[in-house]
């Protein structure tokens, strides 16, 4: 029935909340869960993040004891994590609290940052001190809970640890076991798309052991897989906030794919009869291919044409000092990687030897250099090789070119490393990064599982230039009926030392390689591949939402 009410006849705050609790489906006692303030942090959390906490809180004040959040790198998980613990924590539903990770430096720069309230209750489950600076310049001590003896401080109410430090293959090396699996109430575990999913993992071993606390995953890509899935552990996603949806909505950096083909790894590469390596030894005669190089066989020509064409992009963008990580096959073809793009660049490392750094697990130097290569405050490192390290956990804030010269079979991990670059950050003006990839990775682009497509199509022209114009007054192209690209392979496992011992690579010197072709895409909203040029697409889309330039302007001047 429509009426007119009078003011009188409004109904009252407690008519409308008993009416929303009712809705909602909570008691009493949930609502008071529910209803608990976040912390103000002096920032108003998004309108995703507010979705994505609300849904969570709500569900855990119905009993709720498994809950799935899929946010899109970039998008403020940690952000989030800590306002979903604090409404809990201040509410009193629950008061011992886990919040698990993989990686030392995404911890520590938690508690030194969104976790900072939290101070006088809050440890790191680690024996190792440490002094850590904070996004304001400051330094910080962690507070550590553990002590040398590996006997946990029981006497705190925020733990942050890795799941490394907390388990092993040995036995006695399960400390998670001297608390008694009712000690925590609440158990967070970011990027849980690395451990957690599989049933023999040491996140799982955790997570069982602690199985009557409420257990949040948090993710940009969940595992689904025929050996491991987060869904069948944590459920259906809770809420979802995508790649797709960040970049339509302005939280997340466009990107645009520039897809190079070297002449080896498309035709491959056979020896000549007796064709011989660095070291002497003649080359077996078979045919190499794009599976073989930089894992079993080594093109030095290869790796300098690379670390050329990156320089060559860096020079033609006018901006050589914009962060850029490239993703090699391991560590000793990041390491070779390093030694080509220093040489590339002499003129700029002569002014500062960091200018091109290799990080990963086995370089101690490398990963003193990561909270400079991190912070945007810092101009150094510029350019850092790594092969996995950095694919996950690591907020890259001013990246702004993602190189990838290695096979990536996995999705999960596609999706992760696109995400180094999404971050937009106003302050050094980023508002989109560049993807070049020279191993046919990016046709993950066309799974229908990937669900943020770059932005545009171009196709350089024969002299050879590396970037596309500014004005987007160039031409574009289909995909070629032949083209594709390389066949994946399985993900590696990451760069830490392997039980498998490493690989004898075979080092061929003189072979010579070129880059064949080069297309930069553009696609629409929907991942299909525009094939007008920029301006007509753009034409075509403004005149859609805007009848005349009158309605325009007004849009404009508003």
């Amino acid at each position: 029935m429509e009426t007119t009410l009078g003011l009188d006849n409004f109904p009252s705050p407690a008519e409308l909340l008993s009416k929303y609790e009712a809705w909602k489906g909570l008691s009493p006692e949930a609502s008071k869960i529910a209803f608990h303030d976040y912390r103000d942090m002096g920032k108003t959390p998004r309108y995703y993040q507010i979705n994505a906490i609300n849904s969570a809180v709500e569900a855990i004040a119905k009993g709720q004891q498994r809950l799935l959040l899929v946010m899109a790198t970039g998008t403020g998980k940690t952000f989030t994590a800590f306002q979903l613990i604090w409404r809990l924590w201040k509410s009193g539903a629950k008061k011992r609290i886990l919040f698990l990770a993989d990686r030392n430096v995404l911890v520590d720069q938690t508690m030194v940052n969104d976790f900072r309230p939290f101070t006088g209750a809050m440890a790191k489950l680690s024996t190792h001190a440490k002094t850590i600076e904070r996004a304001d310049g400051t330094r910080e001590s962690l507070t550590l809970a553990i002590d040398k003896k590996r006997r946990i401080n029981a006497a705190y109410e925020i733990y942050l640890g890795l799941y490394q430090a907390l388990t092993g293959p040995q036995e006695h090396q399960k400390i998670f076991k001297e608390l008694s699996p009712d000690f925590f109430d609440l158990i967070i575990i970011d990027e849980c798309h690395r451990g957690s999913a599989a049933e023999d993992s040491a996140w799982r071993e955790i997570l069982e052991h602690f199985s009557t606390a409420t257990q949040i995953g948090m993710t940009a890509t969940p595992k689904e897989t025929e050996y491991a899935s987060n869904m069948d552990y944590f459920g259906q996603p809770m809420y979802t906030y995508s790649l797709k949806e960040g970049i339509s909505d302005g939280f997340l950096a466009p990107y645009k794919v520039i897809r190079s083909h070297i002449d080896r790894d498309v035709e491959g590469y056979r020896p000549t009869p007796g064709q011989l390596d660095r070291e002497g030894n003649e080359v077996e005669d078979r045919q190499y291919n794009i599976k073989d190089f930089d894992r079993t066989l080594v093109l030095d020509d290869r790796t300098k044409l690379v670390a050329r064409r990156v320089t060559q992009f860096l020079k033609e963008s006018g901006d050589r000092m914009q962060k850029t990580i490239v993703f090699c096959v391991d560590q000793e073809h990041a390491a070779r990687m390093r030694q080509a793009l220093i040489n590339e660049n002499a003129d700029l490392v002569a002014k500062d030897h960091r200018y091109v750094m290799r990080i990963t697990g086995g370089d101690k130097d490398g990963l003193n250099e990561l909270p400079n290569f991190i912070d945007p405050e810092s101009d150094y490192p510029v350019i850092v090789t790594t092969s996995r390290l950095l694919s996950t956990g690591v907020d890259a804030q001013t990246c702004r070119l993602i190189v990838i010269d290695r096979e990536i079979g996995s999705m999960t991990e596609f999706k992760q490393i696109v995400g180094r670059g999404t971050r937009v950050h106003q302050d050094s003006g980023k508002k989109f990064f560049t993807l070049i990839d020279f191993r046919g990775a990016t046709n993950h682009f066309s799974d229908p599982e990937f669900d943020g497509d770059p932005v545009q199509i171009y196709v350089p022209p024969d002299d050879g230039t590396m970037t596309p114009p500014k004005d987007g007054t160039d031409t574009a192209s289909t995909v070629d009926d032949d083209e594709t690209g390389p066949e994946t392979l399985p993900a590696m496992p990451p760069d830490t030392p392997g039980t498998n011992g490493p690989i004898r690579k075979i080092y061929v010197d003189g072979v010579g390689a070129t880059i064949l072709k080069e297309r930069v895409e553009y696609l629409d909203a929907d991942g299909k591949l525009i094939t007008e040029s920029l301006q007509d697409f753009t034409r075509k889309h403004l005149t859609r939402r805007f009848a005349t330039l009158d309605d325009f302007l007004r849009r404009w001047n508003a």
